[in-house]
C-alpha cells in the first residue's frame, strides 16, 4: 500500500508539472498573438540585459586570461631551453661560467613565481567572480516562469469574473491561486531587483583590482628579469674582452679515418721553416693554404674536396676558378696527384614516382582537408568543450576551419592522430588548440 501511495504521489506530481508547462505555453501563445496582456517591467529588463552583458564580458576575460597564462608557461619553457643551451655552449674555462649557471637558475625561479602569482591573484579571483552568475541566471529564468504563472492566474480569475454565468466557488479558488502566484513572483522579483544592480556596479571594482594585480605582477617580473639580463650582459662582455684579439687556440683532434700520432715529433718541412706544433697553432680570420700544409707534401683529401674547391673558386673568381678546376682535373688524369675520383650517384626516375605514390597513399588516409602534422611540446588543459586536451608528445593532424572567420589568431583546428586512426570521425574528435604549444613535424 505504501508503494502504491508513493507511486500515486509521484504520478500526481508529474501530472501537475505537465499541466503547468501546458498552461505556460498556452499563456505565451496568447500573449504573442496579442490576445492576453503581459506584465512588463522595463527597469528589470534593463537589469537583465546588463547581467547578460556582464556575464559575456567576464567569460571572455576568463578565457583570455587562461590563454595568457598558457602563453606565460610556454615562454617559461622557451626561456628555460634557451638558458640551458647557453649553459651547454659555455665552455668550462671561460670566465663567468658559475655566474651564468646562477643566472639561469634565478631565471627559472622568476618565471615560476610569476606564473603562480598570476594564478593566485588573477585567475582564482576571476573564477570566484564568475561563480556567482550561474545561480543568478537560474533565478532570473525561474522568475520569468513565475511571471507567466501569475499572468495566467490573473487572466483566469478575470475570465471567471466577467463570465455571464458566475460560479462563486470557482471564482474563490481562482482568486486564491492568483494571490499565491503573485506572492511567489513578487518575492523572487524583489530579491533580484536588489541583487542585479549591485552585481552590475561591482564589475568596476573587479576589473580595476584584476588588471592592477596583473600590471603590478608584470612590472615586478620585468624589473627583476631586467636585472638578470644586465648581469648576463656583463658576464658576456667580460668574455668578449678576454677573446677580443680574434685569435683562438685550436687543439688538433685525430680524424676518424687516420690513427692518432701520439708521442711522435713532426718532421721538419723540406724548406727548413720552423716547426709549428699542432697543439699551439693559432688560427686568424684567414689562413693561407701554405700555413696549413708543407710545400710538396701529398695530403689525402676526401672525395668532396675537389668539387667544393671548384665551386667556391667559381663563386669567388669566376672564369679563373673554372680554369683552375679544369687544371686540377687534368693533373688527376695524368696521375700527378693522389686525389681519388669523385663518385656521382644518380637515381632512376622511378624512385621519385614511388615516393610520390607513397605520399599520396598516406594523404588518402588523412582527414578531409588535411594540411600538416604537429606534435605537442607541452601539456595543454582544455578550458572549453571545443578545445583539444593535449599531452606532450601527442601528434595532431591539422585541418582547416569550416568557417575561416571563426579562427582566432594563434589557434589551429585539428584531430589527434590516435583518435582519427581509431574512429575516423571528425565531428566527435576535432577541436581547436593553441599553436604555440606544438611544433610542426610534417
Amino acid at each position: 500500500m505504501a508503494e502504491l501511495g508513493s507511486k500515486g504521489v509521484t504520478a500526481g506530481k508529474i501530472a501537475s508539472n505537465v499541466q503547468k508547462k501546458l498552461t505556460r505555453a498556452q499563456e505565451k501563445v496568447l500573449q504573442k498573438l496579442g490576445k492576453a496582456d503581459e506584465t512588463k517591467d522595463e527597469q528589470f529588463e534593463q537589469c537583465v540585459q546588463n547581467f547578460n552583458k556582464q556575464l559575456s564580458e567576464g567569460t571572455r576575460l576568463q578565457k583570455d586570461l587562461r590563454t595568457y597564462l598558457a602563453s606565460v608557461k610556454a615562454m617559461h619553457e622557451a626561456s628555460k631551453k634557451l638558458t640551458e643551451c647557453l649553459q651547454e655552449v659555455y665552455e668550462p674555462d671561460w670566465p663567468g661560467r658559475d655566474d651564468t649557471n646562477k643566472i639561469a637558475e634565478n631565471n627559472d625561479l622568476l618565471w615560476t613565481d610569476f606564473h603562480q602569482k598570476l594564478v593566485d591573484q588573477a585567475l582564482l579571483t576571476m573564477d570566484t567572480y564568475l561563480g556567482q552568475f550561474p545561480d543568478i541566471k537560474s533565478r532570473i529564468a525561474k522568475r520569468g516562469r513565475k511571471l507567466v504563472d501569475y499572468d495566467s492566474a490573473r487572466h483566469h480569475f478575470e475570465a471567471l469574473q466577467t463570465a455571464k454565468k458566475k460560479d462563486e466557488t470557482k471564482i474563490a479558488k481562482a482568486e486564491e491561486e492568483l494571490v499565491k502566484a503573485q506572492k511567489v513572483f513578487e518575492e523572487m522579483n524583489v530579491d533580484l531587483q536588489e541583487e542585479l544592480p549591485s552585481l552590475w556596479n561591482s564589475r568596476v571594482g573587479f576589473y580595476v583590482n584584476t588588471f592592477q594585480s596583473i600590471a603590478g605582477l608584470e612590472e615586478n617580473f620585468h624589473k627583476e628579469m631586467s636585472k638578470l639580463n644586465q648581469n648576463l650582459h656583463d658576464v658576456l662582455l667580460g668574455l668578449d674582452k678576454q677573446y677580443s684579439g680574434n685569435a683562438f687556440p685550436v687543439k688538433a683532434q685525430p680524424s676518424d679515418s687516420t690513427p692518432a700520432k701520439a708521442n711522435k715529433s713532426p718532421s721538419p718541412p723540406p724548406d727548413g721553416s720552423p716547426i709549428t706544433s699542432p697543439e699551439t697553432k693559432t688560427v686568424n680570420h684567414e689562413l693561407e693554404p701554405s700555413t696549413l700544409e708543407a710545400p710538396g707534401a701529398s695530403i689525402p683529401k676526401s672525395p668532396s674536396q675537389p668539387a667544393e674547391a671548384a665551386r667556391a673558386g667559381a663563386e669567388a673568381a669566376g672564369s679563373e676558378a673554372a680554369a683552375g678546376a679544369e687544371a686540377s682535373k687534368t693533373e688527376a688524369d695524368s696521375g700527378s696527384t693522389s686525389l681519388p675520383a669523385v663518385v656521382v650517384e644518380t637515381f632512376p626516375a622511378t624512385v621519385n614516382g614511388a615516393v610520390e605514390a607513397g605520399a599520396s597513399s598516406e594523404r588518402a588516409d588523412m582527414p578531409p582537408g588535411f594540411l600538416f602534422k604537429v606534435q605537442a611540446m607541452h601539456d595543454y588543459t582544455a578550458t572549453d568543450s571545443d578545445e583539444l586536451q593535449l599531452k606532450a608528445g601527442d601528434v595532431v593532424l591539422v585541418i582547416p576551419f569550416e568557417n575561416p572567420e571563426e579562427q582566432d589568431e594563434g589557434w589551429l583546428m585539428g584531430v589527434k592522430e590516435s583518435d582519427w586512426i581509431q574512429h575516423k570521425e571528425l565531428d566527435q574528435c576535432r577541436g581547436v588548440f593553441p599553436e604555440n604549444f606544438t611544433e610542426r613535424v610534417q
